[in-house]
């Protein structure tokens, strides 16, 4: 069984555009993971009457559950507390045991600015303690309480009241989950679907379409999987998701579709690129760890960026050269100007320059070199704007290059060639010099 559920994300700065969105999608896929099946999510600025429209929506389309994120500090534009009350019939009330808690939460914090008054920091952060009567208490993270609202009287959802930051909201998820009777009766007798992930590289979506027809005429049961494919950073994620008893269907399929991709298809087990290159450069009790070092043009900094994201790979990445200008490229990765002036900038010829020029200089075992263009200025005759170039070297002298030409925007472009820089690296690194 599935439960059916929706997701309330409040405020006004991200109706109109000026904070990004994270708790929707990251709740959403909370919920897919507890066996919920989220229907819908739904953006409504610091407004009362638009919270408790879309709660409405939500109780007309069946949702038995249903998540709400923001509007809960301190100030007056902070109203979804008492929307969820008016919604389920519950007078808001003050609870003087969470009020001290709270208290406590901001003694230290009102230490760092002095000149503060602190009766009236506390008056205004009683407002968190007014919560709906009877509602359940999920403790702060920061200093805002969540809550888990029932209907006073009738039928309709249980509501999840959740902060606004992501820091606050993952950790009191996680914990309601373990320890929140409300938010576990709400899901009781959902199925715990399984889901897996092939991320495949260099191939469009349109040929991932025609694999799922193939399989289905192969006679694979498709219908036993909810099967949905993603085009993200320039790869095909096809993400499966099912009921347990459905793991032998999808068995069949990961194996049709690792014999009809063999050379496309970079990962089963739903591991990103970046992994797989991190886990290469770090080696194993077979293989010596390798270390990297990047020269880049067109990308600014952006490859040497995602090698660093994970935690560790100082003992790996010596570092970096942005090698913007034809100066920097001489200056400091030793590229010959006379290269430059007979080649061009964006070339075989200066890419491979640039990662010879990145090992040497920061004496790594593995050099990277990208140069491009990003557009939407600096076209010429035969390089568009997309093309870039891209070299991997190694100090023994194995070496892989690429050129492509990538659609999109600059910003699409100069993160699109980070991956491609990634999966030359994992190619070179894991033996496929081909």
């Amino acid at each position: 069984m599935t439960v059916r559920a929706g997701i309330v994300v409040t405020g006004t700065e991200v109706l109109s555009g000026r904070v990004m969105d994270r708790n929707g999608p990251w709740l959403s896929e909370q919920l897919l993971e507890l066996g919920g099946d989220p229907i819908a999510i739904i953006v409504v600025g610091d407004r009362p009457q638009d919270i408790l429209r879309a709660l409405r929506f939500l109780t007309e389309e069946g949702c038995a559950l249903v998540c709400t994120t923001g509007g809960l500090g301190p100030t007056a534009d902070d109203l979804t507390a008492a929307a969820v009350g008016e919604f389920h019939g519950r007078a808001m009330v003050l609870d003087e045991a969470l009020e001290g808690r709270i208290a406590e939460i901001l003694r230290p914090l009102m230490g760092r600015w002095p000149n503060l008054d602190p009766e009236a920091v506390l008056v205004s952060n009683r407002k968190q303690a007014v919560v709906p009567e009877g509602s359940e208490i999920l403790e702060p993270v920061g200093t805002a309480p969540g809550l888990v609202v029932t209907p006073a009287v009738g039928n309709g959802p249980t509501v999840v009241v959740l902060p606004g930051p992501p820091r606050e909201l993952q950790p009191m998820w996680r914990a309601a989950i373990m320890n929140s009777p409300g938010l576990q009766q709400a899901l009781h007798g959902a199925v715990e679907y399984r889901r897996d992930m092939l991320r495949l590289y260099g191939i469009p979506e349109s040929e991932i379409a025609a694999t799922l027809r193939a399989a289905e005429t192969a006679g694979i049961e498709l219908e036993r999987l909810e099967i949905t494919t993603c085009l993200r950073r320039g790869e095909v994620e096809v993400v499966t998701r099912y009921e347990p008893d459905g793991a032998g269907t999808y068995e069949q399929f990961a194996a049709f579709v690792r014999d009809r991709h063999p050379g496309t298809l970079f990962s089963d087990d739903g591991s990103t690129v970046d992994e797989q290159v991190f886990a290469l450069l770090r080696g194993d009790g077979s293989r010596p760890s390798e270390t990297i070092a990047v020269a880049e043009s067109c990308t600014g900094g952006l490859l040497a960026a995602r090698l660093t994201e994970r935690p560790g790979s100082s003992e790996f990445v010596r570092g970096g050269l942005v090698v913007y200008s034809n100066e920097a490229k001489v200056a400091l990765a030793g590229v010959d100007a006379q290269l430059i002036a007979r080649a061009g900038a964006v070339s075989e010829e200066v890419a491979a320059a640039l990662a010879d020029g990145a090992r040497a200089a920061l004496g790594s075992d593995v050099g990277v070199g990208v140069t491009g263009i990003a557009g939407p200025d600096g076209a010429t005759e035969g390089k568009p704007v997309g093309l870039v170039w891209l070299s991997v070297s190694h100090r023994d002298g194995r070496r892989v290059r690429r050129s492509v030409t990538l659609p999109g925007s600059r910003a699409d472009i100069r993160d699109r060639s980070t991956t491609v820089a990634l999966h030359l690296v994992r190619r070179l690194l894991s033996g496929d010099t081909g």
